[in-house]
């Protein structure tokens, strides 16, 4: 399972309280620890940067559990059917429910002999630059424990990998944190605390249902289901209706499960009647939730933290909580604090909640292995993934690299789906670009040892078997951030990920010595497999660039670089340098001709833009260049963006570019011409050149639509070869581009920003002064933070954080996530204009000449 949430939500600080009862820290430190937040600079900042695993053992009485359930249903069954034949129906379908109950029971009461449970946990980043780690996380787990403030409410990150952990098929449950704050510092009233908590729950479930995924059935988080548990991390103290149904259910003569409902939503209690009612006559009777569970909750703080003694030593005895020795000369918040913990322990609602809601790999990859595996559903590999066989051919998924305590060499984590690993086992190595059956990116390697991840420790184990998260020893050098290792013959490799954020921001190194070039080569390899977003490359011009998803993200690579791959050796930093897209913004005022380098082959093509919607469908990867079904994709274009169907089936469509997958088309305009078919692939080839390196700096293009309107070709094959017909595609592609009004696209960010009402004109002037714009102003009810949310261009973005904090005497609180492609206005040949001038930097960094070459040394006359 992983831990989600945005970021300071408090994701580690909770996960200590399982880690505490795992009995791997002492509960005393529990809370402060933030065990899982292994790096040095993680404890400093106090955020997470990395995502880190550690695998528990509990013991939980599952049977016994699951058979009292299975009691309460048939108590229910049973009142159900008397009713039910009071009123003169059949009693069939309730007799049939509790049946299926005790069934269920007795086979598993049978089946799970010993209470062990293992959990295998990991505990990700929430700052939005660090978005990559959290998918590596999912990838590998089964559920989710998502944890919200229930004071913030749903923020913008919740939102981003909830959205994450469902396209992955994962079960949440939900954690409604900092509930000590909620009665300490914002002393809400009761009523108003439920509130806010109702809100919290409410948008966790608009979010699900929003993303819901047929094969997981129904995933929606209620309180009376036993998916959300209340507490405080920090407190180490939490429960969920369960805990308290069991205290109330023998005084109401009821069935816990009964009990559960009545403890949320509307129901009220009549304390004269004694009974539960929908009613709540105008507040005259309590909600179930505030009258039994908040109100004694509220008593206890008050009489502790106002020292009232004998209040609360009255309450303790009631609740059965003892204190030993020097317990009981603790005052106010220590004592509190310990009490809390003493009666609703933190560890034991989560543990709970884990072990009955979310699946074990046994049910999970049932529905997960098809969404996993890139090959057939009914090959054995599948198969034996979807059972998680532990004697079925080996199949394991690498989501990240580990840096260990010897520099330069890492741990490969992932998660064994079938077979069992072993030290020493001869196993296949198989990189994203493995293709089956042949030999490219494969390697026939023995793995030199298999270890299991524990926070900041690793412990050695002889073999891991299916269903488990572990390390491997010895596979980093075959495999550059993330792979699948199998032992079968004919598997497919495990789906890449796909990353939420995209690396706009990017800055060039250099050595200071240098002698130390040679150290800069090989840290910058050491830090691509480190960071599983990270893209290093090389210019032209010789620069090593390094992009990342923000400024944080770069300045931990950075760090990151220095310090642990380099040995210390200094390096010069550039300002960072956003990516930009070139583009067009109206059709061509004319057809376009260029002539091959021998004069005897002309094409003719024009360009025209690409509507926004369509840029992103592709990709977001929902119109592709090789779809399953070709057809129906074109009628897809045809219906929803006019296309002509003929126009875009793939006899027509040429081409996605750049890399056969970008946002651009070269399409086939042409009627009856000779030879076409014979150039295809060299004009291909053309345009992929041309869109990876636009005409005005050299970015790549996005949103363009090329046509080849007409070809006239030399008769002999020898005269119309590669070499005379692909610098003609690129030169007329280009010509095409300069006669449909060129211009750049830049990066725009979306910022969340969340701030008090009175810090606001601050948000405004910063924004202002950076080009940013509000989208819009959402104030939180029930406390005084409004959340912010503008357009902010990814290049006027550095610095941001620390001047908005400045300007707001640090309340503002920024979350800065790549958001969309926005046209930038004005004539990019004009370097006194804001694109100009862009344009001319750029083509001044990567060496090029400052001038942009003329229309005429792209377009012929005839």
């Amino acid at each position: 399972m992983s831990v989600i949430a945005h970021v300071d939500h408090g994701k580690s600080t909770l996960t200590d309280s399982l880690v505490s009862k795992a009995g791997i820290i002492a509960s005393a430190k529990a809370g402060e620890a933030r065990f899982t937040d292994t790096r040095a600079d993680e404890q400093e900042r106090c955020i997470t940067i990395k995502s880190t695993g550690i695998s528990m053992y509990f013991e939980y009485d599952l049977a016994t559990e699951r058979a009292l359930d299975a009691e309460d249903a048939a108590e229910d069954a049973a009142e159900e059917a008397a009713r039910a034949a009071a009123a003169g129906e059949t009693p069939v379908a309730a007799a049939e429910t509790a049946a299926e109950g005790e069934g269920e029971a007795e086979e598993e009461g049978v089946e799970i002999t010993n209470k062990s449970f293992l959990i295998n946990l990991i505990d990700s980043p929430g700052h939005v630059d660090f978005s990559s780690e959290v998918t590596a996380a999912l990838r590998v787990t089964d559920g989710a424990l998502v944890v919200v403030d229930c004071i913030e409410g749903v923020c913008v990150q919740t939102e981003t990998v909830l959205r994450q952990a469902i396209s992955e098929r994962i079960k949440p449950v939900l954690m409604l944190n900092k509930l000590d704050r909620a009665v300490l510092e914002l002393k809400l009233p009761p009523e108003e605390a439920y509130q806010n908590f109702s809100r919290a729950i409410e948008n966790v479930n608009v979010i699900i249902a929003t993303y819901e995924d047929a094969a997981l059935g129904d995933i929606k988080v209620q309180p009376q289901n036993g998916t959300i548990a209340f507490g405080s991390g920090l407190h180490q103290w939490g429960f969920t209706l369960k805990r308290f149904a069991k205290m109330y259910a023998g005084k109401f003569k009821t069935t816990r499960a009964k009990m559960m409902k009545y403890l949320w939503g509307d129901w009220f209690f009549a304390k004269k009647a004694k009974k539960w009612t929908k009613n709540s006559e105008n507040g005259a009777h309590k909600r179930g939730f505030v009258a039994f569970i908040l109100d004694p909750i509220y008593q206890l703080f008050d009489a502790i933290m106002n020292d009232k003694d004998d209040k609360w030593r009255k309450m303790l005895k009631t609740l059965g909580v003892e204190l030993k020795g020097e317990e009981k000369d603790l005052r106010n918040k220590p004592l509190l604090k310990r009490v809390m913990q003493k009666w609703l322990p933190a560890g034991d609602a989560v543990l709970e909640m884990i072990v009955l809601h979310l699946p074990s790999p046994h049910e999970a990859q049932k529905y997960r292995a098809e969404n996993l595996y890139e090959g057939p559903a009914d090959d054995e590999v599948c198969i034996a993934m979807k059972k998680c066989d532990p004697e079925g051919p080996l199949m394991m998924y690498v989501s990240k690299m580990v840096p260990t305590n010897d520099k330069g060499r890492f741990y490969a984590f992932g998660r064994v789906f079938s077979g069992k690993i072993a030290t020493g086992q001869k196993v296949r190595i198989m990189g994203p670009n493995y293709v089956p059956g042949k030999k490219t990116d494969l390697w026939v390697k023995n793995i030199q040892r298999t270890i299991i991840m524990m926070g900041r420790y690793v412990e050695q184990v002889p073999d891991v078997p299916a269903g488990n998260t572990c390390g491997l020893v010895g596979v980093d050098q075959y495999l550059l951030k993330t792979g699948t290792i199998t032992t079968s013959e004919s598997a497919h490799n495990i789906r890449v990920m796909k990353y939420s954020v995209s690396p706009v921001v990017r800055v060039a190194v250099e050595v200071k010595l240098a002698s130390d070039l040679p150290k800069l080569v090989e840290g910058l390899k050491r830090l691509s497999k480190s960071d599983p977003l990270v893209q290093i490359s090389q210019e032209e011009s010789g620069e090593h660039i390094i992009a990342g998803a923000g400024e944080l993200h770069l300045e931990i690579c950075l760090k990151d670089l220095q310090e642990d791959f380099m040995g210390g050796a200094e390096v010069k930093v550039s300002d960072p340098v956003v990516s930009y897209r070139e583009t067009v913004r109206a059709e061509s005022t004319q057809t376009c001709l260029s002539k091959s380098p021998n004069k005897h082959n002309r094409i003719y093509m024009t360009a025209a833009p690409m509507e926004n919607e369509l840029q992103d469908e592709i990709e977001e990867g929902k119109v592709k260049a090789a779809p399953k079904d070709a057809k129906e994709q074109a009628r897809y274009l045809a219906e929803k963006y006019s296309f002509d169907p003929l126009d875009v089936s793939p006899k027509k469509l040429w081409a996605f570019g750049p890399d056969g997958e970008g946002a651009n088309w070269l399409m086939d305009a042409t009627r009856a011409v000779q030879y076409l078919n014979e150039i295809k692939e060299s004009v291909n080839s053309g345009f992929q050149w041309a869109s990876k390196a636009g005409p005005l700096a050299e970015e790549p293009m996005r949103g363009c639509i090329f046509k080849v309107m007409d070809v006239t070709l030399h008769a002999d094959a020898i005269h119309r070869g590669m070499g005379q017909i692909l610098p003609t595609a690129r030169r007329v592609i280009f010509a095409s581009m300069y006669v449909s009004e060129p211009t750049l696209m830049e990066p725009m960010y979306m910022a969340d920003i969340a701030v008090p009402i009175d810090a606001m004109s601050g948000v405004y002037s910063t924004l202002s002064k950076r080009r940013g714009e509000v989208v819009e102003e959402i104030s939180k009810p029930g406390t005084p933070m409004v959340a912010v949310r503008a357009y902010l261009p990814v290049n006027q973005s550095f610095g941001f954080t620390k001047e908005l904090r400045s300007n707001t005497g640090g309340k503002a609180f920024p979350q800065c996530s790549f958001d969309h492609w926005q046209l930038m206005n004005g004539d990019p040949f004009d370097a006194s204009q804001k694109v100009g001038e862009i344009v001319a930097g750029a083509r001044e960094r990567k060496g090029l000449a400052p001038e942009i070459p003329p229309l005429d040394r792209y377009l012929d006359k005839l």
